[in-house]
C-alpha cells in the first residue's frame, strides 16, 4: 500500500516537472516566432485582412491549424470551433470583416465614380472623336455611350411622400417591380409586426435635382410570404398585379390578381375599379402573364413538379407535369412557347398548342448545372438568358441549343434571385447574395460595373432593383432604382 503510494507521488511529480518544461520552451518558441513575424505583420497592417490564417504567397507567416494570423495586430488568434464562448472568432466572422471592408473601400470609390470608365480606351473625348472618325457605327456608338454614362451613374437618395409617415420610417421593402411603361413601381414591404403589405410609388417625380416620389398605399394586407409576382394585363396594359402568396397553417397558397385601382389616386377619374380574384393554387414558386394571342389572357404557375395554365375569364386549366419544381417562368409573345426554368438546373419550353396528355409538349431543352433562379427572352425571340443558383448566367441561342455567351461575377449558392435585361441599352443587371449590384454588357459579356449595397452585407437585406431607360415615364431619364431596408435609392445618368 505504502509502495504504491510513493509510485504516485513521484510520477506526479516528474509530471508536473515535465509539463514546467513545455510550457517554458512553448514560450520561448512563441516569442521567438513573434520576433521574427513583426516585420512582416506590419508590412500587410495597411492590406486586406486574409479569409483564412494563411497571407499572401510571399509571406513568411506559417499556417497554424486551427489559429487565424491578424496582420493588423501581428499576432495569432484562435479559431473557436463552436459558438458557446463570448466574442468567438471564427471563419464566418472574419469572412464577413473582411467584405465589409471590401463595401466601404468600393463606397468610397464611389465618389470618385464620374473619373472611372468602363473600359480602357473609352472616354467621353475618344468616343466622339472615333465616331467623327469614322471608326464607330451608329449602333456601336450608342452601346458604348450607354456603357460609359452606366459607369458615371451617381447615387441620389429618393425622398419617398405618403400619408402615413411613420410607416415608411418602420416597413422594410422586400421587392420592387416596375411596369411597362417605367412610370410605377409596385412594392411589397415587411412589416414590422409580421406580414406584407403592397404599395404602387408614382415615378413621375423622380428627376434631378430633387428626387422626390409618392407612395400609394392600400388597405390590402396580408401575414404570407410572396413568393413571386408580375404585372398582369386584363383591362389594359399593366392593370393588376399576379401575387403568388404561400400557404400557412390549414390556409392554402394562392394566386391573386391585385387591380391597381385599388390604390388610392392611381387611377383616372371615372374609370372603373379592376375585377379582383383568387385561385387556389398550393404552393406556387413563380408565375408569369401571358401576352400571346393564343393564351389571351392566361396566367402561369410553376409548382412542385407540376405547371398550372390558368384562364382567368373561364377559370379552365391546364396541367403539365414536370420532374423538378419550376423555380421560374415567361412567355414568348411571337411563338405560343411558356419558358420554365427548373430546381434540377433543366430549361425547357412548353407548346401551348399541344395538350397537357400529349408527348411533344417540350418544345426547346436546355441545361445547367445547378437550380435555375430567371430566365429572360430577348426581344426577337432567338435567345434566352438564364441565371443559376451557382451564380452562372448563360445566354443561349434557341436554334442550335447551345451557350454563345457568359457572365462571370455573378454571387449565388442557394437564393432565388431575378435577372434583369436591357436591350435598348445593351446591358444586364443582377443582384447578388453579396449585396452587390453588378452591371455587364450584353454584347461581350464585361462586367461595366460593381455597387455596393448601402449597407452591411446581410442575406437579410439583399436590394431589389430596377433598371429602365425612361425612369418615370416616356420624358424620363435611364436610370436605376435601388430599394433596401426603408430606402429607395436612384442611380441616374449624369
Amino acid at each position: 500500500m505504502h509502495k504504491s503510494s510513493w509510485q504516485s507521488r513521484r510520477h506526479r511529480r516528474r509530471g508536473q516537472r515535465h509539463h514546467a518544461w513545455f510550457r517554458r520552451h512553448g514560450s520561448n518558441e512563441r516569442n521567438d516566432a513573434g520576433a521574427q513575424q513583426s516585420p512582416q505583420g506590419s508590412s500587410d497592417g495597411h492590406g486586406e485582412a486574409p479569409s483564412t490564417s494563411s497571407t499572401d504567397g510571399n509571406s513568411s507567416v506559417p499556417d497554424l491549424p486551427g489559429y487565424y494570423f491578424d496582420p493588423e495586430k501581428k499576432r495569432y488568434f484562435r479559431l473557436l470551433p463552436g459558438h458557446n464562448n463570448c466574442n468567438p472568432l471564427t471563419k464566418e466572422s472574419i469572412r464577413q470583416k473582411e467584405m465589409e471592408r471590401k463595401r466601404l473601400k468600393l463606397l468610397e470609390e464611389e465618389k470618385l465614380q464620374g473619373k472611372k470608365i468602363a473600359r480602357l480606351g473609352f472616354n467621353t473625348s475618344s468616343l466622339l472623336q472615333k465616331s467623327k472618325l469614322g471608326f464607330l457605327n451608329a449602333t456601336s456608338y450608342c452601346r458604348l455611350a450607354h456603357e460609359l454614362r452606366v459607369s458615371c451613374m451617381q447615387r441620389k437618395k429618393v425622398q419617398i411622400q405618403s400619408s402615413d409617415p411613420s410607416a415608411l420610417a418602420s416597413d422594410q421593402f422586400n421587392l420592387i417591380m416596375a411596369d411597362t411603361n417605367s412610370d410605377r413601381l409596385f412594392t411589397v414591404n415587411d412589416v414590422k409586426v409580421g406580414g406584407s403589405k403592397y404599395g404602387i410609388i408614382s415615378l413621375h417625380g423622380l428627376k434631378t435635382p430633387t428626387f422626390r416620389v409618392h407612395m400609394h398605399e392600400n388597405l390590402y394586407f396580408t401575414n404570407r410570404k410572396v413568393n413571386a409576382m408580375c404585372w398582369a394585363s386584363l383591362n389594359h396594359l399593366d392593370s393588376h398585379v399576379l401575387l403568388c402568396l404561400m400557404g400557412i397553417a390549414e390556409t392554402p397558397g394562392c394566386a391573386t390578381l391585385l387591380p391597381t385601382s385599388l390604390f388610392v389616386s392611381n387611377h383616372a377619374a371615372g374609370d372603373r375599379p379592376g375585377m379582383l380574384c383568387s385561385f387556389r393554387i398550393p404552393g406556387a414558386w413563380s408565375c408569369a402573364w401571358s401576352l400571346n394571342i393564343q393564351a389571351n389572357n392566361c396566367f402561369s404557375t410553376g409548382l412542385s413538379r407540376r405547371v398550372l395554365v390558368t384562364s382567368v375569364v373561364t377559370g379552365h386549366r391546364r396541367s403539365f407535369g414536370t420532374s423538378s419544381d419550376v423555380l421560374t417562368q415567361q412567355f414568348a409573345v411571337m411563338a405560343p412557347l411558356l419558358f420554365n426554368g427548373c430546381r434540377s438546373g433543366e430549361i425547357f419550353a412548353i407548346d401551348l398548342r399541344c395538350q397537357n396528355q400529349g408527348k411533344g409538349w417540350k418544345a426547346t431543352r436546355l441545361f445547367h448545372d445547378s437550380a435555375v433562379t430567371s430566365v429572360q427572352i430577348l426581344q426577337e425571340e432567338q435567345c434566352l438568358m438564364a441565371s443559376d443558383m451557382a451564380g452562372t448566367i448563360k445566354l443561349w441561342d434557341l436554334r442550335t441549343t447551345k451557350c454563345i455567351r457568359q457572365y462571370s461575377g455573378h454571387v449565388n449558392e442557394y437564393a432565388h434571385l431575378p435577372l434583369h435585361v436591357h436591350e435598348e441599352e445593351g446591358i444586364v443587371v443582377a443582384v447578388g447574395q453579396d449585396c452587390y449590384t453588378r452591371i455587364w454588357s450584353l454584347h461581350d459579356g464585361q462586367l461595366l460595373r460593381t455597387i455596393p449595397s448601402p449597407y452591411p452585407t446581410s442575406k437579410a437585406d439583399i436590394p431589389s432593383v430596377a433598371f429602365s431607360s425612361r425612369l418615370g415615364g416616356t420624358q424620363g431619364a435611364p436610370g436605376l432604382l435601388m430599394a433596401v431596408r426603408q430606402d429607395l435609392y436612384c442611380f441616374s445618368y449624369s
